[in-house]
C-alpha cells in the first residue's frame, strides 16, 4: 500500500463518530469484519505452510535448491494468490462476494505487516518487545475491525449520517459537522474510513487530509516541567515557579466497589464454556452486558479526563518537558499496577507529543535514567538514595525542603534550558550523567543468542537471513526509584 504523504500546509487527521447501525447493518458489519478475520488466518497460513514444509524437508536432508519455494508475503503477492483460490476454497467459495473486497484487503494487509514485524524482529532490525511468528485469530476474542480505501466514503451533508462501500449510509449517534464543515469548505479530504466495535457500541475514523493552521500558545516564552505519579496524577512547575498539582481522579478505584458486585453476580450465572458447548444464559448475558457498561463509562471518564489535562498544557506552555518512564516495567509491581494503568502515564506523554506539534510549541523527554527525584532543584546536589515511601525531599547539602514531586517538577523544567544551550551531562546527546554510588541504573547480561534455523518454523527467513544478536536490557525494576 502506498504511503500518503500530506500537501505542504495539511495534515492527516483523525476524525472519529460513534455509528447507530439497524440490526441489518450491524449484521453487515460483523460480516465485513469476519471476513477480514478469514483473510488474515488464511494469509497465515498459507504462508506458514511452505516454512513447515520447508522444515520438513530439512529434517529429510533434501537439499537447499530442491526444497520447496518459500511463498512471499507481500501484500501484492497475497492479493493475487487470494484472488486465485477464493473462489474454489470452500471455505470462501459460498460467501466471499457478499462483502467488500476492502474487508479481505483488510485482513491481508494486517497479515504482511505481522509477518514483517516478525522477520525484522528476527534479524535485529526492529526495537522494542520481541515479536513472534504471526498465529491465527480466534473468531471470539479478536476485535472486530475492518478498514476502507476505496469505493464511496462520504460524510452525508445532513451531518448525521455516512456512506461506506457495500454498507450504504449508516446513521452516527453523534453529528459531523465538524467535518462535514471542513470538505464542504474544499479544505479537507477523507482518505480513508475504518470500522470498530469498542466498548458495546461501533464507530467509524475517517482519515483525513486537513488544512490545518498553527495554534499558538498562551505563553510561548513559559517552560513547564511535568512529574507524573499516583497519588497526585500531575504535578507542573514552570520556569516563572508557579506550582500546580493536579489531582488523580481515581476512576478505577471509584467504580472498583460496583464492579466487584457486578462480578459476583456475573459469576452465579452460567456462562458459556467452550470445552463443553455450553451456551450462555440470558440471566448471565444480561449481567455481564451490566458489567461491561460499568468498564466502558471507567474508560470514557479516564479519556477525557486525559484529554483535558493535556490539552490544557500544551495550549498554555511553549515547551513542556516529561519523563520517559518505564511504564512496562512498573505494571510488573504488583502492588502499584492496578493504580500505574489508571493513571494512564503513557497515554498522557503520547497525548502531550502530537498536541505540542498540533500547536507549535516543544517537547523535551528527559532520559529515563535522569535523577529528576533524587536532584536538589536549589544546589544541584543528587541523592544516592531516595525511597519511593519517602514523599518529602531534603537536601543533604542546603536547607531545601519540599516535596519531592515538586522538585522533580523544578528539575524537569530546567532541564529545557540545558537542552537549548547543549550544557550539561543530562540533556547532551549520547552523553551518560554520572553515576553516584548506589544509584538504580543497572543492565542485566546478555541474552544469548538464538541460531538461525532453530525454534519455531520460520527460524530462516527468506532474503533476510542471519544470526540474531543479543541485547542488553535495562532492569525496569530499578525504574520506580525515580518515579
Amino acid at each position: 500500500m502506498k504511503k500518503f504523504q500530506a500537501q505542504p500546509g495539511f495534515v492527516v487527521q483523525a476524525y472519529r463518530f460513534a455509528l447507530d447501525p439497524n440490526s441489518g447493518q450491524d449484521a453487515a458489519l460483523r460480516s465485513h469484519c469476519g471476513g477480514a478475520r478469514a483473510a488474515y488466518n488464511w494469509a497465515v497460513g498459507w504462508v506458514s505452510a511452505s516454512w513447515w514444509q520447508r522444515k520438513a524437508e530439512e529434517s529429510y536432508g533434501v537439499a537447499e535448491a530442491d526444497m520447496t519455494d518459500w511463498r512471499p508475503w507481500s501484500l501484492p503477492a497475497l492479493r493475487k494468490a487470494f484472488n486465485g483460490t477464493k473462489h474454489t476454497d470452500p471455505r470462501f467459495a459460498a460467501w466471499w462476494s457478499e462483502n467488500s473486497k476492502e474487508a479481505y484487503s483488510t485482513g491481508l494487509a494486517n497479515a504482511a505487516a505481522a509477518f514483517d514485524n516478525y522477520a525484522k524482529s528476527k534479524n535485529g532490525k526492529r526495537k522494542g518487545k520481541r515479536v513472534g511468528m504471526p498465529r491465527f485469530k480466534s473468531k471470539h476474542k479478536t476485535r472486530l475491525a475492518c478498514r476502507f480505501t476505496t469505493g464511496t466514503i462520504r460524510v452525508e451533508a445532513d451531518r448525521w449520517h455516512v456512506t461506506l462501500p457495500r454498507l450504504g449510509t449508516i446513521r452516527t449517534h453523534e453529528s459531523t459537522r465538524k467535518l462535514e464543515r471542513c470538505i464542504a469548505a474544499g479544505a479537507a479530504r477523507v482518505l480513508s474510513a475504518t470500522v470498530r466495535h469498542e466498548r458495546g457500541r461501533w464507530f467509524v475514523s475517517f482519515q483525513v487530509e486537513v488544512k490545518r493552521e498553527i495554534q499558538r500558545v498562551a505563553r510561548p516564552d513559559v517552560t513547564v516541567g511535568v512529574d507524573l505519579g499516583v497519588k497526585t496524577l500531575a504535578v507542573m512547575a514552570d520556569s516563572l515557579g508557579e506550582i500546580r498539582y493536579i489531582p488523580n481522579p481515581k476512576h478505577y478505584d471509584t467504580a472498583l466497589k460496583t464492579l466487584k458486585r457486578f462480578s459476583r453476580r456475573v459469576s452465579r450465572r452460567r456462562g458459556p464454556d467452550r470445552r463443553t458447548g455450553q451456551k450462555p444464559s440470558a440471566r448471565w448475558i444480561k449481567a455481564n452486558a451490566e458489567r461491561n457498561k460499568v468498564h466502558h463509562r471507567v474508560t470514557n471518564l479516564r479519556a477525557d479526563a486525559l484529554h483535558k489535562l493535556t490539552t490544557t498544557i500544551t495550549s498554555e506552555y511553549g515547551t513542556v518537558v516529561v519523563e520517559d518512564l518505564n511504564v512496562a516495567g512498573m505494571l510488573k509491581n504488583r502492588r502499584l499496577a492496578r493504580r500505574v494503568a489508571d493513571a494512564g502515564f503513557g497515554e498522557i506523554r503520547r497525548q502531550i507529543a502530537y498536541k505540542t506539534q498540533r500547536n507549535g510549541c516543544r517537547s523535551v523527554v528527559a532520559n529515563r535514567w535522569y535523577p529528576s527525584s533524587k536532584t536538589c532543584s536549589g544546589c544541584g546536589t543528587v541523592k544516592a538514595k531516595l525511597p519511593l515511601h519517602v514523599r518529602v525531599f531534603a537536601c543533604d547539602a542546603c536547607p531545601l525542603v519540599m516535596d519531592r514531586d515538586e522538585n522533580a517538577a523544578r528539575n524537569l523544567a530546567a532541564l529545557a534550558a540545558t537542552c537549548m544551550t547543549g550544557t550539561g551531562v543530562a540533556a547532551d546527546q549520547g552523553a551518560r550523567a554520572p553515576i553516584p554510588r548506589g544509584a538504580d541504573q543497572r543492565n542485566r547480561a546478555t541474552r544469548p543468542s538464538r541460531k538461525a534455523g532453530t525454534g519455531r518454523p520460520g527460524g530462516e527467513i527468506p532474503a533476510q537471513r542471519g544470526t540474531e544478536t543479543g541485547d542488553r536490557q535495562q532492569d525496569t525494576t530499578a525504574q520506580l526509584g525515580l518515579w
